[in-house]
């Protein structure tokens, strides 16, 4: 048997339309590796949510650690972080 097209058994879809936007939110399908994963979209904006924990406890740690990765793509909108003359230098005219 050839499996050509991957099943996702746990894929959940919610649609509905929040400030007069369509809020959608897809749950099951994509980092299939986290623990929780849901790529919410709103209007033109989406974002990837993802959540991953050990099976049990550190020892040792009586708080509870959390970290926040964030990751802003100024590419998209054609901004790219620091200048042209920053990283290439000024023209010098020949002598």
């Amino acid at each position: 048997m050839i499996i050509t097209k991957k099943q996702f058994p746990n894929y959940r879809k919610f649609e509905m339309t929040y400030e007069g936007r369509p809020l959608t939110m897809e749950v099951g399908k994509l980092a299939e590796l986290c623990n929780a994963a849901v790529l919410v979209t709103y209007g033109e904006t989406t974002v990837l949510v993802t959540c991953t924990a050990s099976a049990r406890p550190k020892d040792g740690i009586d708080y509870f650690p959390l970290a926040v990765d964030f990751n802003e793509k100024l590419y998209a909108v054609g901004r790219i972080p620091g200048s042209f003359m920053r990283r290439e230098g000024r023209f010098s005219p020949p002598v």
